[in-house]
């Protein structure tokens, strides 16, 4: 064992190493017997591609670059496929990132689309699709824009010809529902298809904050009639619907305060632990009827585990295995035709995505029979020997006015080396995205990459994040950049008040959400030596009132009051208004294509702080080709190199083999 400072320790885990394993696969599906899902290429563009496993258990990728699975509706995306076995081979279609047009996959042939190219604003979009064999077509969710601007912008359940009549005519493509909503999912069927549920919701509302059910009959001829709210409504998020196999309606809401699953009203398991989430994304997956009854479930309270639920008693069998975190995606084989018809056998199968502090998420099947639980697909694999990976903590702290706040420490850890007796470590707090979301305790070699150097990490699920329940997630209204603020640096001080953390090396690091509440802690407190401000939100009135994205274009009337109301708290609670007031060397890494957090938050953050007379030692860097959240291999290189040398010049580190990134003033 060598002693070196903190810092200087020589890790096996390049920023090219956890490049490469960026990203995790999600929306998985059956076709048939086999099990599909998407998986991320950071090398290949950043792109996501569609993978298939064969009953023999052998794995291909089945769409090549440039193809990307990947839908931008309500920019966040959601499922981006479906697909079904026939007698010469499955039938897939998918959403395509770079047009975002709709697409049908046959074995052996080239993809071929299946809906029109727009000339207006963003075009037509689509997503959730779901294919209607007797009807020749797909269901989904269609996003239109009808004006140039973000706002501009409608959305209707719709029915996509599979016979290609509508790639280049859009009348071609049959509404199913009129846009009265802003916001919709895709519908469900039921197992007799005669009835449709589906989820809705209006501004200025988020889908956390309340959700309506809609219940509709579906005709003969394939129209909806009869839309009705059935349950939900300002006050009471439903996070998904779905049907048992005897026609029970089955969703999940969180009107008794977690959100738990009910049956025909009926709550089946009255738990304080969520069995659902906030619905970023169209498409995600928290539960999913067996035949038979059982409902395959996951859940959790500040971590989510992959069960098994029995509605009659309300017991819960989870699988076993070393995951410990499972994500919002889930299938079951068997599940009901478009004709309600039941199959033969298998219907026990479930195939999820878990991981766990020593793993990254891979495919995970489970046959409800037996109880066992095997990875499938994106297995893990250790690129370096484990005893590298940081060793986490789950910790409870306390923060203003005796409210309890929940984290993650990574302690710095390498097998090799130790630091001096008489030195503490520098510490980096991670703030999650969101902010209505969480910090899952998984492997992550971004982490890995740091604590493996002599650098700690604190990943802080501040009050608003998921998972404790709608009363945590409500500490935020009308807070934000004041709550999260708080508990973050009271994380940090504690750490630093107990001897785990060196006081005077504290860093601050977070993207979109989290870019705000670290620009806001670094123009706010004194807490942190420096900071990392990733694709941020720095000027709320020019975010609120145009220059984001129709679904978070009223997040603010409820993260921080309504802006008509309250004009002067945006104002007094932006980084951009004090700028004057940053002190601390900071980083600010910026995506030029983003249309969610857009660059000019940070030219206008830039040029205050410029305006103001503040010599501040900076750097700000902006990828051409990314979005909002970094997908290149390429780019993540730079961020982690960047990040890692600010921290060195702060907390006078001398970390091997690294770059020293230019700092400006």
């Amino acid at each position: 064992m060598q002693t070196l400072p903190y810092g200087s320790w020589l890790s096996p885990i390049d920023a090219e190493l956890a490049a490469e394993h960026d990203g995790s696969p999600d929306y998985v599906g059956f076709v048939g017997d086999e099990a599909w899902w998407t998986e991320p290429r950071p090398t290949e563009g950043g792109r996501r591609t569609l993978v298939r496993r064969r009953a023999d258990g052998t794995q291909e990728s089945v769409l090549d670059a440039p193809w990307n699975v990947r839908s931008r509706v309500m920019e966040y995306g959601g499922q981006p496929w479906a697909g079904v076995m026939r007698d010469d081979g499955p039938l897939v279609v998918f959403v395509n990132f770079a047009d975002q047009r709709l697409y049908c996959l046959k074995e052996g042939q080239e993809p071929r689309p299946l809906t029109p190219l727009s000339p207006v604003g963003g075009g037509l979009r689509w997503v959730e699709p779901q294919l209607r064999l007797g009807l020749g077509e797909v269901w989904c969710v269609l996003e239109e824009f009808t004006g140039d601007g973000p706002t501009d912008v409608r959305r209707v359940l719709a029915a996509v010809p599979l016979d290609g009549s509508a790639a280049q005519e859009r009348a071609a493509v049959r509404e199913l529902t009129d846009d009265r909503h802003r916001f919709v999912t895709g519908p469900r069927i039921s197992p007799d298809g005669l009835r449709a549920a589906w989820l809705a919701w209006d501004h200025p509302r988020m889908p956390w904050d309340g959700t309506e059910l809609v219940l509709a009959e579906v005709d003969a001829d394939g129209t909806l009639s009869g839309a009705r709210t059935v349950a939900g409504g300002p006050d009471e998020s439903i996070a998904q619907v779905d049907w048992a196999s005897d026609g029970a309606l089955l969703y999940v809401s969180d009107r008794s305060g977690w959100w738990n699953l009910y049956r025909d009203d009926v709550p089946v398991c009255p738990r304080p632990e969520e069995f659902g989430g906030a619905l970023w994304k169209v498409g995600q997956r928290w539960f999913a009827p067996l035949e038979g009854g059982l409902v395959a479930v996951v859940h959790g309270r500040g971590a989510t585990s992959l069960g098994v639920l029995d509605p009659e008693t309300g017991d819960v069998v989870d699988a076993a295995g070393p995951w410990t975190e499972f994500a919002a995606t889930l299938a079951v084989h068997g599940e009901r035709s478009e004709m309600g018809v039941p199959p033969a056998e298998g219907w026990g199968r479930v195939i999820a995505v878990g991981a766990s502090p020593r793993s990254a998420y891979e495919v995970v099947e489970l046959d409800t029979r037996t109880g066992r639980a095997r990875v499938v697909g994106a297995a893990h694999h250790d690129p370096v020997d484990p005893v590298h990976y940081p060793e986490p903590q789950i910790r409870t702290f306390t923060g203003p006015e005796g409210r309890d706040i929940h984290a993650h420490i990574y302690p710095p850890h390498h097998p090799g080396y130790t630091a001096p007796d008489d030195e503490l470590p520098p510490y980096v707090v991670w703030v999650h995205g969101g902010p209505t979301g969480r910090a899952p305790l998984v492997l992550d070699l971004e982490i890995a990459y740091f604590t493996s150097r002599g650098i700690g990490v604190a990943e802080v699920n501040y009050g608003g994040s998921t998972g404790y329940g709608r009363e945590y997630r409500g500490r935020l209204r009308e807070q934000w950049g004041v709550v999260d603020v708080e508990d973050c640096a009271a994380v940090a001080l504690a750490l630093a008040e107990e001897g785990t953390a060196d006081g005077a090396r504290l860093a601050v690091r977070g993207g979109s959400a989290g870019g705000w509440t670290a620009a806001a802690s670094l123009t706010g407190t004194d807490v942190y030596a420096c900071g990392t401000i990733l694709y941020p939100i720095l000027d709320l009135a020019g975010w609120g009132s145009g220059e984001t994205h129709d679904f978070e274009s009223q997040y603010l009337e409820s993260l921080v009051g309504p802006l008509a109301e309250v004009p002067g708290r945006y104002l007094e609670r932006s980084p951009a208004e004090h700028a004057a007031d940053i002190t601390a060397p900071f980083l600010l890494l910026q995506g030029l294509d983003d249309v969610i957090c857009p660059p000019v938050q940070c030219d206008r953050f830039l040029a205050r702080l410029a305006a103001e007379g503040r010599r501040v030692p900076h750097r700000y860097i902006a990828f051409e080709g990314e979005g909002h959240g970094f997908r290149r291999a390429e780019t993540t290189v730079r961020v982690l190199e960047a990040e890692l040398s600010l921290y060195a010049q702060a907390f006078g580190l001398t970390p091997p083999g690294i770059p020293t990134l230019e700092l400006v003033k």
